[in-house]
């Protein structure tokens, strides 16, 4: 297996790599869109985040990865083979890169049911698509603008609801498909649909870089890599291992991060003012600020990654005239949310305050 270029020594493009991470902490997020320019290390980028993935822990002999902590999400062979156990034997499994081809058909990404074999033999035989090979890992799209639209519909569901469900004549099989979705596409090469656009959770606009001495350190650790891979990689392994612990912790502190009825106003005060259409900003938001907190070791999200969320989240889906400006920065968002907390989002003591005042009028009355 080739060595693959460490995720580490990316120069820049602090966007990308936040936006890849966050989707790497909570795969809930539901993926990430990279637009930009070719030769801006989209492709790098997400090979080497795959490759910086702690190990998964999966159920032994399983065909699709399956959690064996978690049952509930077991596939139906799983579910089978349990028959009533609690457990079943694991083992660790490093996390899968799948790379999805263009010309892949709806069959090969789902998944096919032989109808055949079940009419004559009364058995159900599945083959794994795509999906299957991809759960629990990293699914990589490049030029998804130019598949087919169908197929990206049926990716997105399946990100979006963690399974993927093949029916046939009645028959009908189930297995686990959460996996990290990551799309690249170059804008010259032609758009998505809007309706898919904002299926993406995140997006990141991405140009090459400007300034010389960078530009320099990309050539350089371009030739390192490429006369000595494995020198190379073991020169970044320090750092490759540290944010590798920080995504594991991070991914077992998330569901504990906790918000306040004021950060949910902030959210929505911003989407609304922003004219964001539909309330799936709103949710991403949310869900990239809680992994945000995790990756920071936090227990509680605040102004700042609500800002850092909204600036991935809201790119694709603002409505802009051609006289505004391409992209709005964190800081630039985290002064709006600022604004719009000082002028219309209630603080927790206005709120209790507004309780105690209200239940004197009750009793009256």
């Amino acid at each position: 297996m080739p060595a693959i270029y460490p995720f580490t020594a990316i120069v820049g493009q602090e966007r990308m790599r936040r936006a890849l991470i966050l989707n790497a902490v909570d795969t809930r997020i539901g993926g990430v869109l990279i637009r930009g320019e070719r030769g801006t290390a989209k492709s790098t980028a997400s090979r080497a985040l795959a490759a910086l993935l702690p190990q998964v822990k999966v159920v032994e002999d399983c065909r699709f990865g399956c959690d064996p902590d978690k049952p509930g999400t077991w596939c139906t062979e799983c579910r089978e083979r349990a028959d009533g156990k609690k457990s079943l034997p694991s083992h660790m499994k490093t996390t899968p890169f799948v790379n999805l081809p263009v010309s892949a058909t709806e069959d090969r990404v789902v998944g096919t049911l032989d109808i055949e074999q079940a009419i004559q033999k009364g058995e159900r035989h599945f083959e794994p698509g795509v999906l299957a090979n991809a759960n629990r890992g990293l699914l990589y799209i490049d030029e998804v603008n130019l598949l087919d639209d169908h197929v990206v519909d049926v990716l997105l569901d399946s990100a979006a609801m963690g399974v993927n469900v093949v029916e046939r004549e009645g028959i009908s099989f189930s297995h686990p498909a959460r996996f990290i979705l990551v799309g690249t596409m170059n804008p010259e090469e032609g758009e998505l649909r809007p309706q898919l656009l904002d299926r993406f959770a995140l997006s990141v606009d991405i140009v090459g870089i400007r300034d010389a001495r960078e530009r320099v350190m990309i050539m350089e650790r371009n030739l390192s890599f490429e006369k000595d891979p494995e020198a190379f990689r073991k020169e970044w392994m320090p750092k490759e291992v540290e944010i590798s612990k920080q995504i594991e912790h991070a991914r077992e502190l998330v569901d504990q991060v906790t918000y306040t009825s004021r950060d949910l106003l902030s959210i929505a005060a911003l989407t609304a003012s922003l004219n964001v259409d539909g309330h799936r900003a709103d949710i991403v938001i949310l869900k990239a600020a809680r992994a945000q907190a995790a990756f920071e070791g936090r227990t509680k999200i605040n102004d700042h990654d609500i800002a850092l969320a909204a600036e991935l989240a809201l790119p694709h889906r603002i409505k802009r005239t051609p006289f505004q400006q391409a992209e709005i920065t964190s800081e630039q968002l985290q002064e709006r949310i600022e604004q719009l907390a000082g002028q219309s989002v209630p603080s927790e003591t206005d709120e209790k305050t507004d309780e105690e005042n209200a239940k004197p009028q009750e009793k009256k009355t």
